[in-house]
C-alpha cells in the first residue's frame, strides 16, 4: 500500500504513530471502545466457563477517561471515573457490555480496579454495577450469607447504597494500585454472583459512582471450574464479534 519506503519514511511513519498512540500517561475522552458501526454493539463471547474483558472495550460518556498508561494495565490502558461522585443515584455515566453466556450456570465476577484519587482504600474505590436480565445476582459470603440489590424485590439487602437492582461494588485494603477485588455490603464484604440459567445474550451495565475510581478489566468465572487464583491468571481475552 506504501510502496517501497526507505529508512527515513520508515522512521518517519513510525514517529507519526507514536505522536497518536504511544503516549503513556496521555487520558482520552469518551466513546474509545470497539467500533462496531451505528447499527451493532459488541458482543463479547464466553469459552471454557469464562469472561475476560478489557474495561475500556464499551462506548463511554465523556465523564470517563481512557488513562493511555500501560506500566500497570493491559490492552489499550485504563479507564477512570472524573465525573461526579454519585454515591445514592447510580446510572450516570452509564456503560453496558453484551456478553454471550455458552455454559449456562453461577459466574463469580471480579474486577481489577485501583484508588486513583484520595489517600487510603475507602476513597475512591466503587462503581455501581448490575445485571438486570439474569437469573440471579447477588453477593454471597462463605458462611452462606446472601444479599441481593434493592430494588429486586428480593431479601435480604446490603449494608450501605444500593438501588434499583444496582450494587455498590467496591475494594478495599490500604494498597491503592491495581488488583483484583470485587465485593458489595458495607462492612461485610459479600462476593459478587451472576446466574445465567440458560444459553443466551446477557448485558451488564456499570455506572460511575466515585470519582476517582479506575478499572482495568473485569472477569466472569465459574467457580466449579475454576479457583480465584486460577481464574485471575487467565489472560486469554474473550472473542468479540458484532451483531
Amino acid at each position: 500500500m506504501f510502496g517501497k519506503l526507505n529508512n527515513l519514511s520508515v522512521w518517519m511513519l513510525i514517529g507519526a504513530i507514536c505522536f497518536t498512540s504511544c503516549g503513556d500517561d496521555d487520558s482520552d475522552d469518551a466513546t474509545l471502545g470497539i467500533d462496531c458501526g451505528e447499527t451493532s454493539n459488541p458482543l463479547f463471547e464466553e469459552e471454557n466457563s469464562f469472561v475476560l474483558v478489557e474495561f475500556e472495550d464499551a462506548e463511554f460518556e465523556s465523564e470517563w477517561s481512557l488513562i493511555n498508561n500501560l506500566s500497570n494495565s493491559t490492552g489499550r490502558g485504563y479507564m477512570l471515573w472524573e465525573g461526579e461522585n454519585f454515591f445514592g443515584n447510580p446510572g450516570n455515566g452509564l456503560a453496558t457490555y453484551r456478553i454471550k453466556i455458552n455454559t449456562p450456570g453461577t459466574y463469580r465476577f471480579i474486577w481489577r480496579s485501583a484508588v486513583k484519587e484520595g489517600v487510603n482504600g475507602t476513597d475512591a474505590n466503587d462503581t455501581w454495577l448490575r445485571f438486570a436480565d439474569a437469573d440471579d445476582f447477588y453477593g454471597d459470603k462463605s458462611d452462606g450469607s446472601i444479599v441481593y440489590p434493592k430494588g429486586t424485590g428480593k431479601t435480604p439487602n446490603p449494608e450501605g447504597a444500593s438501588s434499583d437492582g444496582w450494587f455498590k461494588v467496591y475494594r478495599s485494603g490500604n494498597d491503592l494500585d491495581f488488583k483484583w477485588q470485587a465485593r458489595t455490603s458495607d462492612n461485610d464484604a459479600h462476593p459478587i454472583f451472576v446466574q445465567f440459567d440458560d444459553a443466551g445474550t446477557y448485558t451488564m451495565e456499570i455506572s460511575g459512582r466515585s470519582k476517582g475510581h479506575a478499572i482495568d478489566k473485569f472477569l466472569l468465572f465459574k467457580p466449579d471450574v475454576y479457583t480465584e487464583n486460577e481464574a485471575i491468571e487467565l489472560t486469554d481475552f474473550s472473542g468479540i464479534t458484532c451483531e
